[in-house]
């Protein structure tokens, strides 16, 4: 009984460090997308910002 109380059982570190490195990989990925779109969002700001041109009399 003495080894079965001295063996620690590290499960829910294991989890934590699974849960914290699914979140970086997470955040990688969707900042890695966010600079891929980053010209062709621009591109939609200028052509709305080119349309809302108002015509005056």
């Amino acid at each position: 009984m003495s080894e079965v109380a001295k063996t620690k059982d590290n499960f829910w570190l294991y989890v934590g460090c699974t849960v914290v490195a699914l979140l970086i990989v997470i955040t990688v990925v969707k900042q890695s997308e966010n600079e891929k779109f980053a010209p062709i969002k621009q591109q939609l700001e200028e052509e709305t910002a080119q349309m809302n041109i108002r015509v005056l009399n």
